[in-house]
């Protein structure tokens, strides 16, 4: 898990209420608790996306926003030294030295690519196969984002709408001037409400989705190049100089280059 997300997350509620505190004491939090304005804002984002998008989309979203805070992907040099080992084991064992190394896999794309291999598939086959599931991946990622990014501009939207309804019911009370005050803070909390949402927890999400997505194609785009390589019988060596083009080059120096001769 990255905590990188949670984190951010409580810092940012944590100096929002830091600061209503400091400037109305702990009984000042109170008067931003506002129920009515929480279910226009919240129940206004969520009616709007339900119209915009199928229901299974929206459902598959909340899954991907929750995968962007509790997953972790895994780091690419990591990677590519496991299928280096692999390139190893098939120059020596052949390729069906490979299939007692998938049961230490936990990566279900992995495990599908050397199973690939082990029954004989050739470098179409897998790239065609493995490619169909990484544009599965890439479009249901895509959809993530886009409900994600729709739902921080509805929320805004709704905040503004919900204080729309709190000054109509203030200007009905303009007769009993001591209700303005309250009656305008109240008008107000349902905008506070949507930009918080909007800001501080949709866009953010759409965006770590959209950088972890990135980052999780690239590595599944690596275990093709890797596999294929295997496939057609390279050495490690040329493996692993194929593998490490997908990198940066402060990445790249991670991967320890074989110094030795390669095996034959």
């Amino acid at each position: 898990m990255d905590p990188g997300s949670l984190i951010g997350l409580i810092i940012g509620a944590g100096l929002i209420m830091l600061g209503i505190v400091m400037s109305g004491g702990f009984s000042a939090v109170v008067g931003y608790i506002d129920i009515p304005s929480i279910l226009i804002v919240l129940g206004g984002t969520l009616a709007a996306t339900l119209v915009r998008f199928p229901i299974p989309n929206v459902i598959g979203a909340v899954a991907v926003a929750k995968k962007t805070v509790f997953v972790k992907i895994g780091a690419a040099d990591g990677v590519i030294k496991q299928l280096v080992e692999y390139c190893k084991i098939s120059r020596r064992e052949g390729l069906l030295g490979l299939e007692k190394e998938i049961e230490k896999i936990d990566d279900g794309f992995l495990i599908k690519a050397i199973r690939l291999l082990v029954d004989g598939s050739d470098s179409d086959t897998l790239r065609g196969i493995l490619g169909i599931e990484i544009d599965n991946i890439r479009q249901r990622h895509s959809a993530g984002k886009g409900i994600l990014e729709f739902a921080g501009l509805m929320a805004p939207a709704f905040g503004m709408i919900g204080t729309l309804i709190g000054l109509v019911d203030m200007l009905k009370k303009l007769d009993d001037p001591s209700k303005i005050g309250g009656g305008m803070a109240v008008a107000l909390i349902t905008t506070f409400y949507g930009v918080i949402i909007s800001n501080l927890l949709c866009l953010p999400l759409a965006g770590r989705l959209d950088t972890l997505s990135k980052k999780e194609l690239n590595l599944k785009e690596i275990i093709v190049e890797g596999v294929i390589s295997i496939q057609k019988g390279d050495s490690p060596m040329i493996t692993e100089d194929k593998l490490k083009s997908f990198l940066q080059a402060k990445d790249a120096n991670k991967v320890s280059a074989n110094p030795k001769k390669e095996e034959k």
